[in-house]
């Protein structure tokens, strides 16, 4: 059996590693533009920062592929033909396939601001744009960040360890308040001020400016305030990659259309992790999911699929976790900005501002639904355990320790949230 896989991020390198496990008489070919090795994306801040070089962000030695005979191209796809199961190379070269795996992730989005095209206008996804970012913030002084998510955060952080000053704009009256409880979201607003990067809610970017017609010089809000900049960092999300689809057979609409057993409508063609969108997506989730596990996830569960045993992907619990510096978050299962009016939601903030802890249950059985934690680390498989078996929230706020990663400091915060919850009205 011939596989080819497009794209060398996590979906497709766990998909290629799985089917070598399982059947070891498959070609199996990974091809990418990016790069000939897989990295860890999540890196690349910290290249930036001077704690890695990009040789340590590879999770395998360079022999692993050969030993593991999984052929890596280094090339942009020009073509697919679904109909001869084939694939055209830029260079012209044609490869065919018996099955192929779509795994192209994501791109930044593109909202076409006036002077986008300028130097010093960036976003930051792959490694040709942190090459860009090197030459970019050489010998600047100011930079301007337009968004307020996770990537936004990483590069207010990589410009910051260079004594760049930082001016974030966020649409949102809070720092990732379409995300966060109000709650969440100021302490982490607050968090990033005592670091030095300003913050600027309700408001949008207008334009860029330019003295010279070729690289920026300030930017415009909507407001008309001009802030002046040599660097703008562009971090408003992303979107699947797909633009080499649009003139295929293969059924797309903001992502690639995939079933529960991530088929797309051609067969022998399949699609997972960012790039893939479920035709049917269950209540209450999102059809395309653009995170580092559930990439992981998909990749394992295909690998099954292809090699002969069909199985069904499962995402599970949700969750996710992101660093603001020096602040860790964490959060499981269901809690999103805005609590339903059949939930409830107890939420406690240590005096220090750092540490805080949110549960979010049912109003009519007291069940958990979800958990936010922020300066605090907690175990998983905990966390998943409660949601998933409906402990009540009494439950949870007795037995908090049985998570903790660090039990030296688990009685305090034990007693002041136990403390707290029962003094709560709600409660």
């Amino acid at each position: 059996m011939n596989i080819i896989i497009i794209g060398n991020g996590i979906t497709g390198i766990t998909c290629a590693r799985n089917i070598r496990k399982k059947n070891s008489d498959a070609t199996i070919t990974v091809i990418s533009d990016e790069s000939e090795h897989f990295y860890s994306r999540t890196a690349l801040m910290y290249i930036y920062m001077g704690h890695m070089k990009y040789e340590n962000t590879k999770p395998y030695e360079d022999w692993f592929w050969s030993k593991n005979r999984i052929n890596l191209i280094q090339a942009t796809v020009n073509y697919l033909n679904t109909v001869d199961k084939s694939i055209e190379l830029e260079d012209s070269r044609i490869l065919n396939y018996d099955k192929l795996v779509l795994a192209t992730g994501s791109i930044p989005n593109n909202f076409g601001f006036p002077g986008e095209d300028l130097n010093g206008v960036q976003a930051l996804y792959n490694l040709q744009d942190l090459a860009k970012m090197e030459k970019n913030t050489s010998n600047i002084s100011s930079a301007v960040i337009v968004g307020g998510g996770l990537i936004g955060i990483e590069m207010a952080e990589m410009l910051h360890s260079r004594n760049i000053s930082v001016t974030m704009l966020i649409r949102e009256n809070a720092y990732w308040a379409n995300v966060l409880p109000k709650e969440e979201a100021q302490l982490i607003g607050n968090h990033l001020h005592k670091h030095g990067i300003t913050l600027k809610f309700n408001t949008e970017l207008k334009e860029i400016k330019s003295i010279d017609q070729l690289s920026v010089h300030s930017v415009v809000t909507k407001q008309n305030e001009t802030i002046d900049c040599q660097f703008l960092g562009i971090t408003t999300g992303v979107k699947p990659n797909i633009n080499f689809l649009k003139n295929s057979s293969i059924e797309i609409e903001k992502g690639i259309l995939v079933n529960e057993f991530l088929e797309t409508n051609i067969p022998d063609v399949f699609a997972a992790g960012d790039c893939a969108q479920f035709r049917f997506a269950k209540t209450g989730e999102a059809p395309i999911e653009q995170l580092w596990y559930t990439g992981k996830m998909q990749g394992e569960t295909l690998a099954n699929t292809i090699c002969g045993y069909k199985t069904t992907y499962d995402r599970g619990i949700w969750f996710n976790s992101a660093k603001f510096f020096d602040l860790e978050f964490q959060t499981y299962g269901k809690v999103l900005a805005e609590i339903t009016p059949e939930q409830e939601s107890f939420y406690w903030a240590h005096e220090n501002g750092k540490i805080s802890f949110r549960a979010n249950y049912n109003k009519s059985d007291r069940s958990i639904i979800g958990f936010n934690f922020i300066g605090i680390r907690f175990r998983q498989v905990i966390a998943e355990q409660w949601i998933r078996e409906q402990k009540e929230i009494e439950y949870v706020i007795d037995n908090l320790k049985q998570g903790w990663f660090n039990p030296e400091f688990s009685d305090a915060h034990d007693k002041k949230i136990a403390k707290s919850f029962s003094s709560n009205p709600i409660n």
